[in-house]
């Protein structure tokens, strides 16, 4: 039986449970998320991972069987208060069962509460798993490939349930 998956946002004392995540994680996993063959979580990282503010820099996790298997975070841009970077991990024996998916849409809807409408992020070209969950989302419009890169910024409507993601700008990148 496959234990049930609650979101709920990060708190300072998962620290512990994203150290036990890092081991359960791929090389390929890691260079996914990072964009780089990150081998051991710096304390730096660490401090990055649960210090949020909850308003301009935020996170949820998923939590199964106590463990944390996934988090999604978003971090707003200086520039563009209207818009965040947004990045997701979910652990390999979790991937592929729409755990992303649920992940990114739950944020979307945290940060629509907190006046962030567009959402933006780098993936890698080959990475097309990822690509595929984006498109799902956003739509091949508001994918812009750029080298090993492929620039995405979406925004959305209604942050309900069923919210739609759509094509923003790409001139403000």
């Amino acid at each position: 039986m496959t234990p049930e998956v609650a979101t709920r946002p990060v708190r300072s004392d998962d620290l512990v449970a994203f150290e036990r995540m890092w081991f359960r994680l791929s090389e390929e996993t890691i260079y996914r998320r990072f964009h780089a063959p990150i081998r051991r979580l710096s304390l730096k990282l660490r401090r990055y991972l649960v210090d949020v503010d909850h308003r301009d820099h935020d996170a949820l996790v998923a939590v199964a069987g106590g463990e944390v298997i996934a988090v999604a975070r978003y971090h707003r841009c200086a520039d563009e208060p209207a818009a965040a970077e947004v990045a997701v991990l979910v652990e390999d024996a979790w991937q592929g069962h729409g755990l992303g998916v649920r992940m990114l849409r739950e944020l979307a809807c945290l940060a629509s509460r907190r006046g962030i409408d567009v959402l933006t992020g780098d993936v890698q070209s080959d990475n097309l798993r990822m690509l595929g969950l984006v498109r799902s989302l956003v739509g091949s419009a508001a994918l812009r490939p750029d080298g090993d890169l492929v620039h995405v910024r979406g925004s959305y409507g209604d942050a309900g349930e069923g919210a739609s993601f759509r094509p923003a700008s790409l001139t403000s990148v």
